[in-house]
């Protein structure tokens, strides 16, 4: 069985009001990851991703883009060691 890991991200630019969370969502989904998307009160979009290394690692790329009328200026990301367990990848509000 193969090792699940978790990173947090934070992605700045225009990101809110763009389907972020949603393109987010639908690229997590397709993924088969697990985690949340949600807006913070900075502007920015913050995530958690858990799954497979390489999947994890795909979906940090894919969050560097975002979709088409997003402008990612910059994103933090962070392994953490704690995996929780997330039955499903959900948009917070």
């Amino acid at each position: 069985m193969t090792q699940k890991i978790r990173i947090r991200v934070k992605v700045m630019g225009r990101v809110q009001g763009v389907y972020f969370r949603a393109g987010t969502k639908n690229e997590a989904d397709r993924l088969g990851l697990k985690g949340w998307v949600r807006n913070q009160p900075d502007g920015s979009v913050e995530a958690v991703f858990e799954g497979e290394p390489a999947t994890v690692f795909q979906m940090a790329d894919w969050c560097r883009k975002g979709p088409s009328p997003a402008q990612v200026d910059q994103v933090q990301a962070e392994t953490q060691k704690t995996v929780s367990g997330f039955t499903s990848f959900d948009i917070l509000y």
